[in-house]
């Protein structure tokens, strides 16, 4: 398998299961219809690499039952840095993907990526968190 196609696997797996913890800790209607967009977004783009993999006859490992989250989420503020959290590590995990890529896969990791920072930075927006924006998206 490709390492790299692996660890974007499990950064999708891992935000599909966050933004469960997420959308039950949020109140506002446009807080909740954000996560669940970012959920489907990251099914998706988890749909997507299964097929891949199984295109290219590469195996991915299982995912885990449960993770650990960083930090305790009880609240609103906790929902949203969580969010920024994973969307974060998110853009990370497909980082490594690009040098590694040609073609539609370049083009779909660069996309995963570039959407993926771009809900940090909403996620950001709604948390009142400065800055706003990082200046290079993907990188630790």
């Amino acid at each position: 398998m490709n390492p790299q196609l692996g660890a974007a696997l499990a950064a999708e797996e891992a935000a599909i299961y966050a933004y469960g913890i997420i959308g039950v800790n949020l109140s506002t209607t446009g807080d909740v219809t954000e996560a669940r967009t970012a959920e489907q977004a990251h099914r998706g783009r988890r749909d997507y690499l299964v097929g891949r993999l199984a295109q290219l006859q590469a195996s991915s490992a299982p995912s885990p039952a449960g993770y650990q989250l960083p930090f305790e989420v009880t609240d609103r503020a906790g929902a949203l840095k969580l969010a920024i959290h994973v969307e974060d590590g998110v853009a990370q995990a497909w980082r490594p993907v690009l040098p590694v890529t040609t073609g539609n896969d370049r083009a779909t990791a660069l996309a995963a990526m570039t959407e993926a920072a771009v809900r940090a930075t909403r996620w950001r927006r709604l948390a009142a968190v400065s800055p706003v924006t990082l200046p290079f998206p993907g990188r630790p």
